[in-house]
């Protein structure tokens, strides 16, 4: 009997230092591959005799470098930047610029101002051929502690919006791995150091990781960053219900009401104009006072699935056709932009 359980501890330690000796060895492989994005933002701020101004916000995230000029992260990491900063681990800092973001699956693209010199560059694996109980890892930088691993395993599958729709498709992967503040847009690796999901959110009561995480497919993150055209407009807008669009008094059933705009982007050379008090509407906290967007062109916003289809193609013309028109509400009045 003590020769067989000397045996099992024996067999189950080789397989321990097995799996940690692979990990420090996948992980030298794709860990230089991984950045921290600093950006900058302008954002509300409450002033000491109850005012708003604007003021200029840092934030920072981690992505991944897929080409010499491409880095991945996650959409809420540059939602709204008027300059992004990427660090790669030999010290080396490039400008970027966003391409591309999708906010509900919480996936974005960065272009660098500049080729990076002998990039180490990740591949996107197969997210559909993950199960539950799959081991992976993620590598980004919680709290600016930069090229910190952590490890876990595939928790959960949460899935919504399988159609065509860009705009409503999410799919994320559950696991607990740790993820703190800092980790997110960074790569989740499975275990032959494909990139199998973007690091994205975590559930917390505590404000810290309890456990649960999530990270975007890159099954999604690579149909819609490397298959789509849809350009970043510089923009941070909220879709309106119809309940909402009653209150403001908006003279159709849905809009998209801007909250903040870049200035050096489509909407920002626009014109489009962001908001400039915060309230709270319903159970949202939301920025009231700019521009309420009606229409694209000749479609109307609306939030069923044939006009938000509509609206992508739409979108993908853009880089290619870029001549189009805005309808927005603007003081209680309709106005029509131009960008060409």
């Amino acid at each position: 009997m003590k020769k067989i359980t000397f045996l099992f501890v024996f067999l189950l330690v080789s397989v321990v230092n097995c799996f940690a000796q692979d990990l420090s060895e996948l992980y030298e492989q794709v860990s230089p591959a991984v950045v921290m994005i600093y950006t900058s933002e302008k954002n509300l701020s409450l002033t000491k005799d109850n005012t708003t101004q604007m003021v200029t916000q840092e934030g920072l995230g981690s992505g991944f470098m897929i080409s010499d000029r491409l880095v991945v992260t996650a959409a809420h990491v540059v939602t709204v930047p008027e300059k992004i900063n990427v660090l790669f681990p030999d010290g080396d800092v490039i400008r970027g610029s966003v391409v591309s973001i999708y906010k509900s699956a919480d996936i974005a693209l960065i272009k660098l101002f500049r080729p990076r010199i002998n990039p180490v560059t990740v591949s996107f694996g197969n997210s559909d051929e993950l199960k539950i109980g799959e081991r992976i890892f993620v590598i980004g930088a919680p709290f600016g502690l930069n090229a910190s691993l952590s490890s876990g395993y595939v928790s959960s599958f949460r899935k919504n919006g399988q159609g065509k729709n860009p705009f409503t498709s999410t799919e994320f992967i559950q696991t607990d791995a740790a993820i703190n503040t800092g980790n997110s847009g960074g790569p989740m690796f499975n275990l032959r150091g494909e990139v199998v999901g973007i690091v994205s959110h975590i559930l917390t009561k505590s404000g810290g990781f309890e456990g649960i995480g999530y990270a975007s497919s890159s099954n999604l993150a690579a149909r819609l960053l490397l298959n789509n055209n849809m350009p970043w407009l510089g923009a941070d807008f909220y879709s309106l219900s119809e309940n909402e669009a009653k209150l403001l008094n908006v003279p159709q059933k849905h809009g998209l009401l801007i909250q903040r705009v870049v200035s050096e982007s489509i909407f920002g050379n626009m014109g489009i104009r962001g908001g400039t008090t915060e309230t709270i509407l319903g159970t949202n906290k939301l920025i009231l006072g700019g521009d309420i967007i009606l229409a694209f062109n000749d479609i109307k916003f609306n939030l069923d699935d044939a006009t938000l289809n509509s609206l992508a193609e739409f979108a993908n013309t853009i880089t290619t056709n870029p001549k189009f028109k805005l309808t927005v509400l603007r003081d209680g009045k309709i106005v029509e932009l131009n960008y060409n």
